[in-house]
């Protein structure tokens, strides 16, 4: 892993960006957009930079050229964009701003025109409150077989009626075998009626264009997740770009993806989007599993908002073939990340007499209430103020300064008066919550095994990960260098990649050939659009085998299909093309030998035995093989880690942190 580089000087980390068939000659910029704070990390050669900056809801493109402009003073000591951006080659940026749309339903008025059999029955029964949410009665059914004529008046009533309805958005779902030619015929009817570049015309968006899948109501949908997320998503995205081309960037933005590529943004479907950044914390993961040989890493992300709980076994990220959003199944995979309702901005409170922790958060506005921007409400942030754990001279680097005074009213006001405690005691009793919540959500999401280690990391996943792996019976625990901005470090581990498919017509190689050859075509004019020529790419073929009884996938070697598939299968061949671009390589180990930690200063901590004075440990002070005994404070410049007693804690020379209980 790369070692913990402070937030304003330049330092030498154990990462080094590399990539097959090409040579890193500038800086990779990664950006994670979250919910509460932005996280920037830029990496050049064996060198690392990172920041945060808060995020800008209301203008996303501000916090995006806001952590370019900390980052660009971080590396050159004043605020130089420009000579950032062109001395980049690669910018990767992922957002949970997709995710967040739909959590909070505050998107499209979507409108769905249904044929071939398809009704809206079929899909609401899936999911009837997100349905209702979404699309609610705007729906039109259109009879398929009718002939050009009345098929185009039939059409042009349904797309008036559902304008009419308010829709501003409609997808266009055709079910049955012959969904594609019947909505690519649509598609002719309705080009001619509502031309594309009128003002006001109303955005039509057909199913087979978004995905490939025999599945009626799952692509449907797919499609209306699509429609429900890309104006946003592009006015955003493409706002961004033209910022960047404002500082005469010459690379194009590349957008990473919930399946763990990335793209640029003319080649990027909104849904990809959906919780492209906790799929960069597991790609971060797995890199880390592999490099330490981690059979099983437990990753908890812990940001603002919520915490992302997944899982890396034996080098393989968890994932669905078929991944769900908002609990509805989708055609893509997705990487199985459970997103839990508790964060470091989730607000504690009372309910009848019993401490919950979220889902509702203040985010970065108005924040928690030590931030003092206007919040009164109590969350664990708060309570590790008024325990003591967090120093207002330190925190998030010293740039955002904290009002412990405010922190100890909210604690009292929220939680003490109606438990009639005072506000130490509070504070630990919201910390027993907290930790609660969170641990019971580890177990929830899978077994632990004895070999199961706990990734803690995002800003605040290191606060109190001891007391979490306890109550969870987890025996050892990482805390990657990069911490704070993992899941931004963990976009570099992607290259330019795209995956095509088309259905066989027939069992046979000559229909696979077909198949083939059409892919080939498609393949070399999307990666031509991201600026290469496809004989610079990988290619990987597989051929997805759908039975009623599932679905597998098995790659394809040669030019020929597998003996003995079933009569009855239908089959699907897929292409993954991909670019390798320069990525991080990790270094470090945990098995040289081990020195005493080094301790310039104490602070006095609320722990479960009272208020104690602990030694404390500056990360980036500590030499490899550095180790010390809990109880101490772990800290750097964006997380603080509270090491409890019975708990060692090993540094080493990337420094990635092991804490072992009972080493």
């Amino acid at each position: 892993m790369a070692a913990t580089p402070s937030s304003g000087k330049k330092q030498t980390a154990s990462v080094a960006a590399t990539a097959a068939g090409r040579k890193a000659g500038g800086k990779l910029i990664n950006i994670d957009n979250g919910g509460t704070l932005t996280d920037i990390c830029v990496i050049e050669g064996d060198k690392v930079w990172r920041t945060k900056t808060l995020t800008t809801p209301y203008d996303l493109s501000k916090c995006f050229l806001d952590g370019l402009t900390k980052a660009s003073r971080a590396i050159y000591g004043e605020e130089d964009v420009q000579r950032l951006i062109l001395g980049t080659d690669h910018i990767r940026y992922s957002t949970t701003q997709g995710t967040n749309a739909l959590v909070e339903r505050k998107g499209q008025r979507i409108g769905l025109v249904l044929g071939g059999g398809l009704k809206a029955a079929d899909i609401r029964k899936r999911e009837p409150e997100l349905f209702d949410a979404l699309v609610g009665e705007r729906v039109m059914n259109i009879d398929l077989t009718l002939d050009d004529e009345a098929l185009e008046t039939a059409a042009v009533k349904a797309v008036n009626g559902l304008s009419s309805a308010g829709a501003n958005r409609l997808a266009i779902v055709a079910g049955g075998a012959d969904r594609g030619p019947a909505e690519i015929r649509l598609k002719k009817l309705l080009l001619r009626k509502f031309p594309p570049h009128l003002l006001g015309a109303i955005p039509l968006l057909y199913s087979h264009e978004v995905v490939e899948d025999d599945n009626d109501a799952r692509r449907a949908w797919t499609a209306v997740f699509n429609a429900f997320l890309h104006p946003a998503m592009e006015r955003f995205l493409y706002r961004a770009e033209h910022k960047l081309r404002e500082h005469r960037a010459t690379s194009p933005l590349l957008i990473f993806r919930n399946d763990g590529h990335s793209a640029r943004v003319a080649k990027t479907i909104a849904i990809k989007t959906y919780s492209s950044g906790p799929r960069g914390g597991m790609e971060g993961s797995r890199a880390l599993a592999t490099h330490y040989g981690f059979k099983r890493l437990l990753t908890m992300d812990v940001g603002g908002t919520t915490t992302d709980i997944g899982l890396v076994e034996k080098g393989v990220v968890k994932s669905d073939r078929r991944g769900k959003v908002e609990g509805v199944e989708v055609s893509f995979p997705l990487s199985d990340v459970v997103s839990v309702g508790v964060g470091g901005s989730s607000i504690i409170k009372l309910h009848e007499g019993d401490i919950h922790v979220g889902p509702e958060s203040v985010g970065s506005a108005p924040g928690p209430a030590c931030f003092a921007l206007g919040g009164t409400e109590a969350t664990i942030t708060d309570a590790f103020l008024v325990g003591g754990l967090l120093d207002p001279a330190t925190f998030f680097g010293g740039e955002l300064k904290i009002d412990a005074d405010r922190a100890r009213n909210a604690v009292v006001e929220k939680i003490g008066k109606g438990l009639g405690l005072n506000a130490e005691d509070a504070a630990l009793a919201m910390e027993t919550a907290w930790v609660a919540k969170v641990a019971d959500s580890l177990k929830r999401y899978t077994s632990i095994t004895p070999d199961t280690v706990l990734a803690a990391f995002g800003g605040g996943g290191p606060f109190v990960v001891c007391r979490v792996a306890e109550v969870a019976g987890i025996p050892s625990i990482v805390i990657p260098g990069l911490a704070a901005v993992f899941s931004a470090f963990g976009l570099g581990f992607s290259d330019i990649a795209h995956v095509y498919e088309a259905p066989l017509a027939a069992h046979d190689n000559a229909s696979l050939k077909v198949a083939l050859e059409s892919l080939m075509q498609k393949a070399k004019r999307g990666m031509f659009g991201e600026g290469f020529e496809l004989s610079q790419c990988q290619v990987a073929k597989s051929l997805q085998i759908i039975t009623p009884e599932g679905e597998k996938t098995l790659a394809l070697k040669g030019d020929a299909l597998p003996k003995d598939l079933p009569p009855k299968a239908r089959l699907v061949l897929a292409l993954d093309v991909s670019r390798p671009i320069p990525q991080p390589h990790l270094s470090g180990d945990f098995k040289g030998p081990r020195s005493s930690a080094r301790s310039s200063a104490r602070r006095r901590v609320l722990t479960r035995a009272g208020f104690q004075d602990l030694p404390l440990y500056r990360v980036e002070d500590q030499k490899a093989g550095a180790s010390a005994a809990g109880p101490a404070v772990l800290e750097e410049a964006f997380f603080t880690c509270r090491v409890d007693a019975g708990w060692r804690f090993t540094i080493n020379q990337a420094g990635d942190i092991l804490i072992e209980r009972g080493a």
